[in-house]
């Protein structure tokens, strides 16, 4: 073993040994007693009831994460008010009294916050949360960040026109939700919440009220609910709490609570006293699925002990879900095409395991049946010593990474915990606390703590079954008496225990002596090496210290599909996909996630039209392994047919009733317009996937691999680079070298020229998609690149304040710009939306005089001064983050550019 593999495997050891830790520090009294908050966040309570929440953090940098959480949602609606929750979420970026109209998002686009990604909100049964991320380079920003919040909490203007305005961008979110999924969630959510005020205070509310409720409705419930009692900020930033105190104190401490304070009711869920059992046809719907949920009280975390049950939930649910998954990748003999069972939260005390799954369409019985049955297995006979074994390691790994990070854990994940601790009482013991705990209470759980955490949780009568399934000629109908006769089926049947197939053996069981023709060129200005080995691999390596335990790499060469005949491409676009379902080497699939468990590695080949390669990630500790996937699916890839049928069957349940679906009819409608029926472009059909060949795949796949002479490697990440030469030398340097000489071909077809109009028309309920794409070539450089990007940025900011600001018409639109260099320079720009049918035309239209507008002479000077500086802010972020890095090395080096600016 190499050096670096003997430091793998003392590594483990440690953690090991970290198991063993004695759980004196964590006694009784501390499982029985709350966890303490995080020590680094500084919490207080003004003395007119808000609370706050404050914690300096550096990731990113100059950054400030703010939020105000109101605890008050749909749930406390009137019955005049229906929906009007989330009305007054969207009336506050509307107007407040410093902040009239749209001049509240100006702000922050002015400071190079963006609106979605940067300024944002949503309003759910029990709370409205809003968030804003601002930075702290200027804090005169800061301070008017603060008074947009105080603004949110204390001076909404509700102003009547904008409130008109505002009715039509309500009803177009509420119809964005609507279709299959919609219509199904009309029918599930009565379920369960049957027999509480949830179920008739959904936050989207309805239609009429949305469109005619009064001004005094929703005024009554800003001025009601909105008050300091209900209220926290939370600060997770680049500045010091000191300091956000003082600002804190200074924005809210006047903030005066309404006389006679009506009082913020709790609602629950009744108990079912029987299961439910619940198919819901549609003809819109493409696949059939089955989900059986198991209602809980909420899995509030709030002592050692619920931490405890937590970590039991935690391995019962993993644990579980490897079985499924095991059975689903046999793609010969699987009944379902994926099953997997979950713990959400349904409302605020209440919680749900659900058991989910896809079937092939003409066999629910047996697939829901198959799915259950893995269940009651479970429930009956429990988890092997191995299995639990094997998860401890993934939780273990999973924490110690955490911990690792800890310094570079995001300001916004930081934020979003404390706004959770306020709204539920869910402990925010913090990273470190956290760190401890898990190493001390998951050693003493044993498998039959795990076996009777799950039967408790799923031995209830408070079940519901829902089927969701096409409704269409030739399939039969499922009714609720076959679903109960199917599920009490399962817990009749004699089961075996669980037969635990454990790996035995190295992941590669020779390793290859490391080659000694390297060549090293540095370039320090940039902070990277250069290794070029002896049979011509090219590893490009730049170390960094932006995470404590990442290491993201890339590899390529030019050929791909490209190289091969029209009738071939099938074969040979698929084949790297079904290779990742196979497994490598020695192990399939199943077996290789079992070796993997408890490490932090992955590695996916591709093959795209014009290249093929490599990606991944690892942490330091699993480096070793990253190099030996790689070179395992260089040198041994596989395809078994198991593998290859589990894939024809996804893709069958896929396509079989896409054209079913509104929006996949639209999106094949515009695809059709862009590339007829070219026969690399054309729609793929059941017959293409039935007709995939695995030898055939394979041979591709070692063709395509089977000749590194002309790869290209990139790491970026944190690692030792003497340490990451060894590792190259011993399984890159070694890899198969023919020397042969070969680059990609023109097949990329002509797009179509002039104006192509094409109209589809699908689905139940009155609503439109639009899109409008301009193409065509484009003489490329990184300059005219950027000014794409700039354009699609500005576009997108006049499409937005002309069609939802000025006309109240849409929800959002999408303006993508692209622009491709190979196999011939060419650009996109895209504009996607969705409205009412009656409005199509007008709204056309407007999109299009907004690009006449930009191109003529209006005045655009504001809009790109709010863009530079998104892109400085945006771009400040992304030079500390090893992604950027890793596709701005990608870039420079496959076109033979400079990393350095133009």
């Amino acid at each position: 073993m190499t050096k670096f593999g003997s430091h793998v495997s003392l590594h483990m050891a440690l953690v090991l040994a970290c198991l063993a830790v004695s759980t004196d520090s964590f006694g009784q009294d501390t499982l029985d007693s709350p966890l303490p908050l995080d020590p680094l966040v500084k919490a207080g309570t003004l003395s007119n009831g808000l609370r706050y929440f404050i914690r300096e953090n550096a990731e990113p940098a100059a950054r400030l994460e703010m939020r105000l959480a109101v605890n008050a949602g749909s749930v406390l609606e009137d019955d005049d008010q229906r929906g009007l929750a989330h009305f007054v979420e969207h009336m506050l970026f509307n107007g407040t009294r410093r902040f009239p109209r749209q001049t509240l998002v100006e702000f922050f686009e002015n400071i190079g916050m963006r609106f979605g990604p940067d300024v944002n909100a949503y309003t759910s049964f029990d709370e409205t949360v809003y968030m804003i991320q601002v930075p702290t380079g200027s804090l005169p920003a800061v301070r008017r960040a603060f008074e947009v919040i105080q603004d949110w909490a204390m001076h909404a203007t509700m102003d009547h026109e904008e409130i008109e305005l505002e009715r039509g961008v309500l009803v177009e979110e509420w119809r964005r939700g609507r279709g299959a999924a919609g219509r199904t969630r009309d029918q599930i959510l009565p379920l369960l919440l049957h027999g509480s005020r949830y179920a008739d205070r959904l936050p989207i509310g309805d239609t009429l009220t949305l469109r005619r409720s009064p001004y005094a409705a929703i005024q009554r419930f800003y001025d009601t609910w909105y008050r300091p009692d209900l209220m926290a900020v939370v600060l997770v930033g680049d500045l010091p709490a000191a300091h956000l105190e003082q600002l804190v104190v200074e924005h809210f401490g006047g903030f005066k609570a309404p006389p006679d304070l009506r009082p913020r009711l709790q609602h629950t869920l009744a108990p079912n006293t029987k299961t439910q059992y619940q198919v819901i046809r549609d003809h819109e719907t493409t696949v059939t699925n089955f989900t059986v949920y198991y209602r809980q009280q909420s899995n509030r975390t709030v002592t050692g002990e619920d931490y405890r049950n937590q970590l039991l939930g935690q391995l019962a649910t993993g644990m579980l879900n490897r079985r499924l998954a095991a059975i689903a990748r046999d793609g010969t003999h699987s009944p379902f095409l994926w099953a997997r069972l979950t713990r959400s939260s349904l409302v605020r005390h209440h919680s749900a395991f659900a058991l989910a799954g896809q079937v092939h369409e003409d066999s629910l019985h047996v697939g829901l049946e198959s799915a259950l049955r893995e269940l009651a297995r479970a429930t009956r006979h429990g988890f092997t010593t191995e299995e639990l074994t094997r998860q401890k390691r993934v939780i273990l790994r999973g924490r110690e990474r955490a911990y690792t990070e800890r310094h570079h854990t995001p300001s916004a994940a930081l934020a979003r915990q404390l706004v959770h601790h306020f709204l539920t009482g869910t402990a925010a013991p913090g990273i470190d606390y956290e760190h401890e705990l898990v190493q001390t209470l998951l050693p003493s759980i044993t498998a039959r703590e795990v076996d009777a955490f799950l039967r408790n949780a799923l031995d209830r009568d408070d079940q519901v079954y829902v089927v969701t399934m096409p409704d269409k000629p030739g399939l039969a109908p499922v009714t609720a008496h076959e679903l109960k006769v199917a599920a009490a089926r399962t817990q009749v049947e004699t089961l075996a225990p669980y037969q635990d197939h454990v790996v035995e053996g190295p992941l590669m069981a020779t390793i290859p002596a490391p080659v000694s023709e390297v060549h090293i060129q540095e370039e320090p200005e940039l902070g990277i090496t250069e290794v070029t080995m002896g049979n011509g691999v090219r590893v490009l390596m730049k170390p960094t210290d932006f995470k404590a335990d990442e290491v993201l790499f890339t590899a390529y060469s030019n050929g791909g599909t490209s190289l091969y005949r029209d009738e071939d491409y099938f074969d040979a676009t698929f084949a790297d996909l079904i290779v990742q379902r196979s497994g490598v080497g020695d192990f399939d699939q199943n077996t290789l996630r079992q070796k993997l468990a408890g490490k932090f590695v992955s590695v996916n080949s591709y093959v795209t039209e014009l290249t093929e390669g490599f990606s991944g990630r690892a942490s330091r500790v699993d480096l070793e392994t990253l190099f030996q996937l790689v070179h395992l699916y260089a040198t041994r890839p596989r395809i078994d047919e198991a593998a290859l049928r589990s894939f024809q069957n996804h893709q069958r349940a896929q396509l079989t009733n896409r054209q079913a679906n509104p929006a996949s009819a639209f999106s094949d409608s515009l695809f059709v317009a862009f590339y007829g029926s070219h026969s690399r472009r054309r729609l793929l059909k059941v017959s293409d996937i039935d007709s995939l060949s695995a030898e055939k795949s394979l041979a591709f796949f070692r063709e395509r691999f089977g000749d590194f002479g002309d790869f290209t490697f990139i790491f970026v990440g944190n690692f030792q680079v003497d340490q990451l030469v060894a590792l190259a030398r011993t399984y890159l340097g070694t890899l198969p070298s023919q020397g042969r000489q070969e680059s990609w071909r023109d097949v990329e077809p002509e797009l179509p020229e002039g104006v192509v109009t094409k109209v589809a028309y699908k689905g139940q309920e009155p609503q439109s998609r639009i899109g409008i794409v301009f193409h065509g070539p484009f003489a490329y450089s990184r300059v005219r690149d950027h000014r794409l990007q700039s354009l699609q940025m500005v576009l997108n900011m006049r499409i937005r304040e002309e069609l939802r600001e000025a006309r109240g018409a849409i929800y959002s639109a999408s303006v993508q710009a692209g622009a491709v260099r190979l196999p011939r320079p060419q650009y996109t720009l895209s504009i996607y939306f969705g409205c009412a049918p009656e409005r199509v035309d007008e709204l056309t239209r407007a999109v299009f005089d907004e690009i006449e507008k930009i191109k003529g002479d209006a005045p655009l000077a504001d809009y790109v001064a709010r863009v530079k500086e998104q892109q400085r802010q945006a771009h400040r972020i992304r030079l500390e983050t090893n992604s950027y890095w890793l596709a701005a090395l990608q870039q420079a080096y496959r076109h033979n550019e400079s990393l350095l600016p133009v």
